[in-house]
């Protein structure tokens, strides 16, 4: 049986490469990065499908691909790929804002669009964004970026409402965020230690999560076992409040 097909954005490292790993026995993979030469690692029997989505052109052509080559049994989409440059809103320079609003939001928009209309004529699937903490608490430094992750849990709670509206009685179209907390990647290796001290004194489980913490999660979340889970924002993040 040809194995069912998921999309990956921002695969080549951090939380994307941990979930590629996770899912690839079972699924095969559509890797995404904004170029071929980011991958230091694919999973065997996988298509890589890159472009710069911060480039509205490329992120156009990066959705009709999706569709033709791989509309068939596409399975799943997890808009993972994100974008972040910490600095106060006063000095963050409008190129910047731009590249967060199309990598972490815009992006997943467009891509979950053309998902939809394939799920719509297969009668299933499933959406998964990539949120963030921060998106529910704020930080500092951040504000752009967790404007975006925001709009992600925004975005898939009123998407899988669509889904019911439009979609006919007995489909199965699920679309719901995840919001990790600190996990351990390279976007949090550039926080100052005095603040990674700070940010752990307030986590139950003292500790920064891992990255396979995530990607076992969205394991779960894309079997049969979860097939009741939809439209909700899942939290990862240690009892971080």
């Amino acid at each position: 049986m040809e194995k069912k097909k998921v999309l990956i954005t921002g695969a080549s490292r951090g939380l994307g490469l941990a979930i590629s790993k996770k899912l690839s026995a079972e699924y095969t993979l559509i890797l995404h990065a904004s170029k071929p030469e980011s991958f230091t690692h694919v999973e065997p029997g996988s298509h890589i499908l890159c472009a710069d989505l911060s480039d509205g052109e490329q992120l156009t052509t990066f959705c009709k691909q999706l569709k033709k080559e791989h509309g068939d049994s596409l399975y799943a989409v997890i808009n993972n790929a994100g974008l972040t440059h910490d600095k106060p809103l006063l000095f963050q320079p409008e190129r910047e804002i731009d590249a967060m609003l199309n990598v972490n939001l815009k992006a997943p928009i467009l891509i979950s669009k053309t998902a939809m209309k394939i799920f719509g004529l297969n009668k299933t699937g499933v959406i998964i964004n990539i949120s963030s903490v921060v998106g529910e608490s704020g930080h500092a430094f951040q504000s752009v970026y967790a404007a975006t992750k925001a709009g992600l849990v925004a975005l898939s709670r009123s998407l899988a409402q669509e889904a019911g509206v439009l979609s006919e009685e007995g489909h199965s179209i699920r679309v719901f965020s995840v919001s990790p907390g600190f996990i351990e990647t390279d976007m949090t290796d550039a926080i100052p230690q005095v603040e990674k001290e700070k940010i752990l004194s307030m986590i139950p489980a003292k500790r920064f999560g891992k990255v396979d913490d995530v990607a076992d999660a969205i394991a779960f979340l894309l079997s049969d076992k979860a097939a009741y889970i939809n439209g909700t924002n899942i939290h990862i993040n240690g009892g971080l409040i």
